[in-house]
């Protein structure tokens, strides 16, 4: 008689309740914590963009960090493949862990293909109505493939390369993104300025309320 496995049961997690809210942590940083979300074709520009608005944070005095796909891939994601099924797992990962960056109060920039719309909207919903900001660098296809900094278009052509976004694998572009830049006739320059101006004004904003809770208690 063959004996029936039952599958495991897990025990019941209970979170703890966390002393330090995002707002102290917010506070203590003088700045509003968000997810910048740069979603496109591999070969598009999102790093290049998605570095360059970190050092300009960064010289703003604001505190930011950059999560990049590729850099991902090598550790958190390297057991992942490229099927649909590891394509969600893989931005389900990147963003836990812009979530948990977000709630430590740093403005995160993520820079990933993240091929599928709902994946993104997932983590749209899995942040405050403010705290997500989608960039859809929509650099076309051809201009992608003419670029190749990483070879990988010349891989797929000559077939040592499946399931490639774009190519033989979808890409579904946002539908209502905050802000939409295609690098073949645009550097980012200007989108760069405004999204630091932005922050710079949402840190502003915080100082005057907190300003204003000082001197109403006296303190």
């Amino acid at each position: 008689m063959t004996d029936i496995k039952l599958p495991e049961r897990r025990p019941t997690l209970v979170a703890p309740v966390m002393m330090v809210e995002r707002s102290q942590r917010e506070g203590m940083k003088q700045q509003r914590a968000c997810c910048i979300w740069l979603t496109g074709l591999s070969g598009a520009g999102k790093s290049t963009l998605g570095n360059r608005l970190d050092q300009s944070l960064q010289a703003s005095g604001l505190h930011s960090y950059m999560l990049d796909g590729d850099r991902l891939r090598q550790g958190l994601c390297q057991d992942l493949g490229m099927s649909d099924g590891d394509r969600h797992e893989n931005i389900r990962r990147i963003a836990e862990v812009a979530k948990l960056m977000v709630d430590a109060g740093l403005i995160v920039i993520v820079s990933a293909i993240s091929p599928f719309r709902a994946d993104r909207d997932a983590v749209r919903q899995h942040l405050n109505d403010d705290q997500f900001i989608e960039i859809h660098v929509n650099t076309p296809l051809s201009e992608c493939a003419r670029r190749d900094a990483k070879g990988l278009y010349r891989a797929v052509r000559e077939g040592r390369i499946k399931n490639f976004t774009g190519i033989d694998s979808p890409y579904e572009a946002p539908l209502n993104p905050e802000y939409s830049i295609d690098t073949s006739h645009d550097d980012g320059s200007r989108l760069i300025e405004q999204l630091v101006i932005e922050q710079m004004g949402g840190m502003r904003e915080q100082m005057v309320v907190r300003d204003a809770m000082r001197f109403i208690s006296g303190v």
